[in-house]
């Protein structure tokens, strides 16, 4: 029976990019912002704080949820730190701590840590999992820093920067998959609904040039 069901997924993240990524790769998922204050979870393992994280915030939302017998419903909350020198950050506090920070990144690597917490409500199962990228940071001017800073973007994000937006040039390389930068890996994600029997491409709509969805894959 489960299986004749259409597939709804839940984004328990107010990521812009995150949900780009999904769309990107022929998903359209419901948005719904967890609400976690995350500052409640302390933990000394990188690894562990962001699967913790993705786990609250994905608890959290299906709080608010409600299954039906019309639709599967799958939850799934993601959360990132960057490991960098022996500290867990996170998203930095103002500008101040977002300069101090990129002042000590610049031309050294740190990794990226991004939990994923998957919930299949229906038939009650989850599967979670934690993809790890390093990222090579580029020797950047102090003027470079105060104008990439005062555009806030780098308030905004775990790390203080991005490679998908104005930060890009800044990141010199990374190991592993550009997803988990973004905050989202697809090919884990591929794997844990897996784990759950179920295929990505079950979650594929068909999107007309103009991005509107048209009908769902079979």
């Amino acid at each position: 029976m489960l299986d004749a069901l259409p597939l709804r997924l839940v984004l328990a993240s107010a990521s812009p990019a995150r949900r780009k990524s999904l769309q990107s790769a022929g998903i359209e998922p419901d948005v719904l912002v967890s609400g976690v204050d995350e500052s409640l979870v302390v933990t000394e393992r990188a690894e562990d704080l962001c699967l913790e994280l993705a786990r609250l915030k994905a608890q959290a939302v299906l709080g608010r949820l409600r299954p039906t017998d019309d639709e599967r419903t799958l939850v799934l909350g993601c959360d990132s730190v960057l490991a960098f020198d022996g500290e867990i950050l996170g998203k930095p506090d103002n500008e101040a701590d977002a300069t101090w920070r990129w002042e000590r990144m610049r031309g050294r690597s740190g990794v990226l840590h991004s939990g994923h917490c998957l919930v299949d409500i229906v038939a009650g199962r989850r599967a979670e999992a934690v993809a790890s990228t390093v990222v090579h940071f580029a020797d950047i001017s102090d003027h470079e820093i105060a104008t990439y800073v005062a555009t806030g973007e780098p308030l905004a994000v775990a790390g203080a920067f991005t490679i998908d937006g104005l930060g890009g040039p800044f990141v010199e390389r990374i190991e592993g998959d550009p997803g988990t930068v973004v905050g989202l890996s697809l090919p884990l994600l591929r794997n844990l609904l897996a784990e759950l029997d179920l295929r990505i491409t079950d979650l594929w709509t068909k999107v007309a040039p103009g991005n509107q969805i048209v009908d769902p894959l079979g």
